[in-house]
């Protein structure tokens, strides 16, 4: 194994005690660069240890640096991983604080805080680590259709209700045009309910109290859609596949499938979560 299979090995796998161990490392990198982000924000924190802070980000921004050129020098297609979602946010992780080098003067110093907003973009990385995001994605690829049905209807909905709203309230309740009705028809049905926009008459209040009770019954489809696709997909996952009709519907311990008869491999046990 050459040297950039090897590096190639611990970077981007987990199946070795090195590549585990690097993964480990990584993340309490990211926790650490995270936290240093968050308390630089804490005017008090900041003034008492500025430098230190400051110090660490640069020890960060430097590591992550080398990780990142790391990558892109053992990855089997570099472009194609410079261009992954991961690999963008690698990018993000790091470009600002280098950034911020090159704007000086007053009048950029809130372009610099935003910029370094930016950093906490690092944890987004933690969803490469995490095994399970891999089911939760096949249930949510899974139930994508359905859930934009259910929020095609919703958008309708808004449409509807928040123009019932401009008609029957007008302009001197604060329902000054359709968008603005249709604002408040997403704050009511999603019980946000910011309270800066609110129905005068009864049959206004009367709309409006429906459309919070809907919106209670309303926010629980989603949840629900998503979660019978990542019951299939657990299932799928525990069930040994049949090799003669696919079927992942009989008990795990079957030695033979209840649809067509065929033989079931059975596999090892699914790991512990």
């Amino acid at each position: 194994m050459t040297f950039k299979e090897k590096l190639n090995e611990i970077i981007f796998g987990w199946e070795t005690p090195a590549g585990r161990a690097f993964d480990v490392v990584l993340i309490l990198a990211i926790t650490g660069s995270v936290a240093a982000v968050m308390l630089d924000s804490v005017a008090s924190i900041r003034d008492a240890n500025g430098s230190l802070l400051y110090a660490l980000e640069w020890a960060f921004t430097l590591a992550f640096s080398v990780e990142y050129v790391a990558r892109l020098y053992c990855s089997p297609d570099p472009r194609r991983y410079a261009a992954s979602f991961l690999g963008v946010v690698d990018l993000l992780a790091i470009l600002p604080t280098y950034a911020g080098l090159f704007i000086a003067g007053a009048h950029y110093v809130m372009v610099v805080r935003v910029l370094r907003l930016l950093r906490v973009f690092r944890i987004l990385k933690y969803m490469q680590y995490v095994r399970e995001s891999e089911s939760l994605m096949r249930a949510i690829h899974a139930s994508h259709r359905k859930i934009v049905v259910f929020l095609f209807f919703l958008f309708t909905l808004t449409i509807v209700m928040g123009s019932l709203m401009y008609v029957i309230e007008g302009e001197e309740a604060g329902f000054t045009s359709i968008p603005t009705s249709i604002y408040w028809a997403i704050v009511t049905l999603t019980t946000v309910g910011y309270g800066d926009i609110s129905p005068q008459t009864p049959l206004g209040q009367a709309l409006a109290a429906a459309m919070m009770i809907m919106g209670y019954s309303i926010i629980a489809v989603p949840t629900g859609i998503v979660t019978v696709e990542m019951s299939r997909v657990a299932g799928s996952d525990r069930s040994p596949s049949c090799p003669g009709c696919f079927s992942t519907t009989h008990d795990n311990d079957a030695k033979y499938c209840k649809l067509c008869g065929q033989k079931i491999a059975l596999g090892p046990p699914p790991e512990a979560s």
